[in-house]
């Protein structure tokens, strides 16, 4: 039987400097590769110049360089572009580029669809049907950079950032996400600093624990609840690892990194569901241990979701109360709504695994939809 053919793009360096040893070539080939596919954005082995003819022959026989493919690019009003890529099997992947002032932030999906089922995120709602590959992955910073490239081929520095908060749990995706977050920190690759490659969680602890043995890039939690009681309705993985647990797990990972960074939480604000007053001051007690900033995302509505956004009010109000508190506290700007790229709406098509998707359909039908069990268990609380 013909054996695969390995697929160059989602290699790190120590995996292409292994391939070359093995192939009798000198490990110091990874590096240029790696300059030409990642740097460069060349998949054509043959334009490989530095790496001499026969050489070029012997890794066109045993690799390929396959890409995603792009079935749709839109810039929505503000500047914020979406890409879906659409993967093997028929599914497809969402992933979203976000310019601001000074930097330039990309969104990246770790799976097809997600199998936590959070019950305020569209993506969960489709459904879940695989993990991504580390060519998958990396490939979806490849095909951004490649789109800033002019028409000279020279390439622009517009990805200064990039957060695992596309599609999926990253964690439940562990060996594959850490492989193209190494690339993507590579010098030989894309040079994004530790500092500015984020992994967001939903909390998977052993994993969480895990990470320090493999990586250092900046850690956020999705959190979206002050106790468990709530956050077992909102953000189902906390039901096996609670809000203390995850929160000694992170606290566990930053004490470990060599500079003083801090957690990221990340909660979404939705209407009447977990942005009172008495909400806000009980988060504020919560993370009183933990070395962090809290970003406020106003819930992006998506169809039959049932959640609503809350006012400027309540927004400001829960901002306030946290602010007083002593905590830095901002406000995520709702970006590239107009063509679905906000957060929480990253949804792709998505061939359900899980049958997800057809019991949220009919929740719809007759009339539930999981805000509505939430409204109802947060006024019990």
């Amino acid at each position: 039987m013909a054996q695969t053919a390995i697929n160059l793009l989602g290699m790190t360096k120590a995996q292409l400097e292994a391939h070359f040893v093995a192939m009798g070539e000198k490990p110091f080939r990874a590096a240029q590769v790696l300059k030409w596919i990642h740097a460069r954005g060349i998949t054509d082995i043959d334009q490989m110049t530095d790496l001499s003819k026969p050489l070029r022959e012997k890794l066109k026989a045993t690799a390929v360089l396959d890409v995603p493919e792009v079935i749709y690019d839109a810039t929505a009003k503000d500047g914020t572009r979406k890409w879906v890529m659409r993967m093997p099997g028929g599914s497809s992947i969402e992933t979203v580029y976000i310019p601001e002032e000074r930097r330039g932030t990309l969104c990246v999906s770790s799976q097809i669809g997600c199998a936590l089922d959070c019950s305020f995120c569209s993506t969960g709602k489709q459904g879940f049907n695989r993990d991504l590959s580390a060519a998958e992955i990396i490939g979806q910073v490849w095909v951004a950079a490649k789109a800033f490239d002019d028409l000279s081929g020279k390439r622009e520095r517009r990805i200064t950032n990039v957060v695992m908060m596309g599609m999926g749990e990253p964690l439940l995706n562990f060996d594959n996400v850490i492989a193209a977050m190494n690339l993507m920190m590579e010098d030989n690759a894309y040079g994004i600093s530790k500092r500015r490659v984020t992994l967001s969680t939903s909390g998977v602890v052993p994993a969480i624990r895990e990470l320090a043995q493999h990586t250092d890039v900046s850690l956020a939690l999705s959190l979206h609840a002050p106790n468990d009681a709530l956050r077992d309705q909102l953000v189902p993985v906390n039901k096996k690892y609670g809000i203390a647990d995850t929160l000694a797990a992170c606290n566990e990972y930053l004490s470990g990194l060599s500079d003083k960074r801090v957690l990221t939480v990340e909660y979404t604000l939705m209407n009447e569901v977990n942005d009172t007053p008495e909400q806000a001051h009980e988060l504020a007690a919560l993370l009183r241990e933990t070395p962090c900033k809290i970003n406020l995302i106003p819930f992006n509505p998506f169809p039959n979701s049932g959640y609503e956004r809350p006012s400027n009010n309540r927004l400001h109000r829960f901002r306030d109360i946290l602010s007083a508190a002593g905590y830095n506290v901002t406000i995520r700007k709702t970006r590239g709504d107009d063509i679905d790229a906000a957060c929480g709406q990253l949804v792709g098509q998505v061939e359900d695994l899980t049958r997800r998707s057809e019991r949220f359909i009919k929740a719809v039908e007759i009339g539930t939809t999981a805000a509505d069990l939430a409204k109802r268990r947060s006024k019990r609380l």
